[in-house]
């Protein structure tokens, strides 16, 4: 389901404005936090804030700097 919405200037900054049909399917509301996460192909992971997804992402970043190397081996 595309939701189509645009990048606007909020001050020095810029933002996405949520249609409620984001809100609804992501399950949050105004004040909630939300992670972007990178994705292939030049694509961005909207998730809602969920009990320990923070520890678990410095995790991931903590594995993937320490394995780099054969990280990158493996995606060959």
């Amino acid at each position: 389901m595309p939701i189509k919405t645009k990048i606007r200037k909020i001050g020095n900054s810029y933002g996405v404005v949520l249609p409620k049909e984001a809100l609804l399917a992501l399950k949050v509301e105004e004040g909630a936090t939300v992670y972007l996460t990178e994705a292939p192909n030049n694509t961005l992971n909207m998730n809602p804030e969920s009990p320990g997804f923070e520890k678990k992402m410095q995790i991931v970043e903590d594995v993937m700097q320490r394995y780099r190397n054969t990280l990158r081996e493996l995606a060959k």
